[in-house]
Parts: C-alpha cells; sequence; structure tokens
C-alpha cells in the first residue's frame, strides 16, 4: 500500500473516535456506553501503534489523533456532567489538564522562543488519558471508584503539566531574533 494511502486510512481510523463521541451522546445504555469507550481506546491504541511500527508518523497524523482523543474524552465527560453522573468539581478535574495543554499550546504559538518546539506527547499525559478513560468506565460500571479515579487525574495531571512545561521550556530556542532551528518532527501522540 502507497504511504499515502495508509495515511489517509490511519487518519480516518483516527477520526473515528469522533462519530464514536456522537453516539455516546444519544446512547443511553450503560453497557453500549461501555463497547464505545472501549472502541474508542482500541483506536487510539492502534492509530498509534500502526504509526509506529509502520513509520507512518505525519505532521496531519500529530494533529489529528489529539483532537480525536481529547474530542471523544470531553463529550463523554460533558454528557456525564448534563446527566449528573459527574460533579462540576469532578469534571473540572478530570479535564484541567486538557486546559492547562491547550492553553499552553496558544501560549507557546505566540511567544517567539516556543514557536520552532515541536508538541508530542509524554508518557504521564498517557497515564492521564488511560485514567480519563478509567474514569468514564467506573461511571458506567463501578460509580464506587469515580472519587478515586479522578483524584488520580488530578494528581497525575498536574505532575503531567509540571513535566510538558519543563519539557518544552528545555527545547525553547535559543537567543536571536528567530533561535537555531529545532527540528520539528511529527509522531501520532495520546494524552
Amino acid at each position: 500500500m502507497r504511504r499515502r494511502t495508509s495515511l489517509v486510512l490511519l487518519n480516518a481510523l483516527s477520526l473515528t473516535r469522533l462519530p464514536l463521541a456522537a453516539v455516546f451522546v444519544v446512547m443511553g445504555d450503560p453497557l453500549a456506553r461501555v463497547g464505545l469507550v472501549l472502541a474508542a481506546a482500541l483506536t487510539d491504541f492502534l492509530d498509534g501503534w500502526i504509526a509506529r511500527h509502520r513509520h507512518l508518523e505525519s505532521h496531519w497524523g500529530a494533529l489529528i489523533d489529539p483532537i480525536a482523543d481529547r474530542g471523544f474524552v470531553m463529550v463523554a465527560l460533558l454528557t456525564f456532567l448534563l446527566e449528573g453522573k459527574l460533579t462540576p468539581v469532578e469534571f473540572g478535574i478530570l479535564v484541567v489538564r486538557d486546559g492547562a495543554t491547550a492553553l499552553g499550546f496558544v501560549v507557546a504559538r505566540i511567544v517567539p522562543r516556543f514557536r520552532l518546539v515541536e508538541f508530542k506527547a509524554r508518557m504521564l499525559g498517557k497515564v492521564v488519558t488511560t485514567l480519563q478513560l478509567g474514569a468514564l468506565l467506573a461511571v458506567l460500571v463501578a460509580p464506587v471508584l469515580v472519587r478515586p479515579l479522578v483524584i488520580a487525574v488530578g494528581l497525575m495531571a498536574l505532575a503531567a503539566v509540571v513535566d510538558y512545561t519543563v519539557a518544552v521550556w528545555r527545547k525553547r530556542a535559543g537567543p536571536g531574533p528567530r533561535g537555531p532551528h529545532i527540528p520539528t518532527p511529527s509522531g501520532r501522540g495520546a494524552g
């Protein structure tokens, strides 16, 4: 299969999480929702694994993958908030890392020293995403685990934001009007 076709199919696999999110909203059955969360997690794992093992990393894939991830998780969490299955505080803790990451990305695009810094997934961010998916499943099948998972997400999110901030700060452009060229190979990321 040609690289271009493979990339299109891989990005389509990533994008399947957005229709899964729409179905999540209209499906009220907890078991069906469990299946949707597992399907979203599976597509996230598969697209990343395929991209790495077949050397199909791309700029667009690196953009599409986290948008699809965050889209699914945010829609599911917002659905639970509106249905009263999560409190506003729980919701806020579960999405704080995503808000901080989005804010950091915007700031990095505005501040010239950070414009050339490569943005890619880090291990703590992946842990937060995994815990978020665990919290989604807990809401559906084991509500007693929601609060401990929310606390775990909050602590790991704090660690992930600090980790990411330190990593970006270390990679920032050096002195001078444009700074040194920093190569920005793209890769798929989760979290």
